[in-house]
């Protein structure tokens, strides 16, 4: 199965988190969902995964604080606190199993937007060399770059519209 990310740009927190219960790729304007600018990924996760793409795009070594999140979705502040809290969570609570969105650092939006485009090749091989990616096979299709490509696009256009990115992520 996995984790799907969804990686999107939004003009602020408010709309960033509207309809947080459905993936960010899909427009419902019967269900109030906005249609963003998304890039859909699986196993890419914010801290460690983007994380290091951002490291390499910095020039800078990783960290894992380096992508500044902020949970948004579920509110931090309705989080249980105690194992009681937590066993008395119901089953579908977002809690439990997400979804979840946080918002990426103006400087994570700023490192990816910065890369010249001659250094996207060697950017995605790069990051298709990190640890996490060791159980794939060849990337002989080229969908590291298509996706590195992609993620500095959003940053970029994102940097455009004084936006930030967020993500959205579910089980």
């Amino acid at each position: 199965m996995g984790v799907f990310y969804d990686y999107y740009r939004a003009a602020d927190r408010a709309a960033a988190i509207v309809q947080p219960e459905h993936s960010r790729d899909v427009a419902d304007a019967s269900l109030g969902v906005p249609e963003f600018d998304v890039v859909v990924t699986k196993w890419i996760d914010p801290v460690v995964v983007l994380g290091q793409l951002v490291a390499f795009a910095g020039q800078v070594d990783y960290a894992v604080g380096l992508v500044g999140i902020v949970e948004l979705y579920p509110p931090p502040e309705g989080a249980p606190r105690s194992d009681e809290e937590w066993d008395a969570l119901p089953e579908d609570s977002p809690y439990r199993e997400g979804p979840g969105i946080m918002e990426l650092s103006a400087q994570t939006r700023d490192m990816l937007a910065g890369v010249d485009d001659a250094r996207l090749p060697m950017l995605a091989e790069q990051w298709a060399a990190i640890e996490e990616f060791s159980h794939f096979t060849d990337d002989d299709d080229g969908y590291m770059l298509s996706l590195t490509k992609d993620l500095v696009g959003l940053a970029r256009r994102a940097r455009e519209n004084d936006q930030l990115l967020y993500c959205w992520c579910c089980l």
